[in-house]
């Protein structure tokens, strides 16, 4: 019995090493719908690789998501900076027209 037991698990960790390597998609669709009228679809895809493969295959999302890594987060910190600064810019400078058109308009009225 010990001697399946052992094949059972060798048997499964091939599979599952043949699988991490070549890579497996699973994809599937939900539709929910009321008298042939759809309301809501959801699509579910699932890719289930190992890292080395999936960036073989050009998927390495997980190096740029900020949630996943520091890396990401130091390079999107600095483009939200930037951006942030622009926009603040920008707005002094719509306030600082805003406010020589309400002096221009004020002296007119007087």
């Amino acid at each position: 019995m010990a001697i399946e037991h052992a094949n059972q698990s060798s048997s499964i960790v091939d599979v599952l090493e043949k699988i991490l390597d070549k890579g497996v998609v699973i994809a599937g669709d939900i539709t929910v719908g009321i008298a042939d009228v759809e309301l809501l679809t959801i699509k579910i895809r699932l890719i289930v690789a190992s890292v080395d493969k999936a960036k073989e295959i050009g998927m390495d999302w997980w190096e740029h998501d900020p949630y996943l890594t520091s890396k990401a987060a130091g390079n999107n910190t600095k483009a939200l900076e930037e951006e942030n600064r622009k926009l603040t810019e920008r707005l002094e400078a719509l306030e600082k027209n805003m406010s020589g058109s309400r002096l221009e308009s004020t002296e007119l009225n007087y």
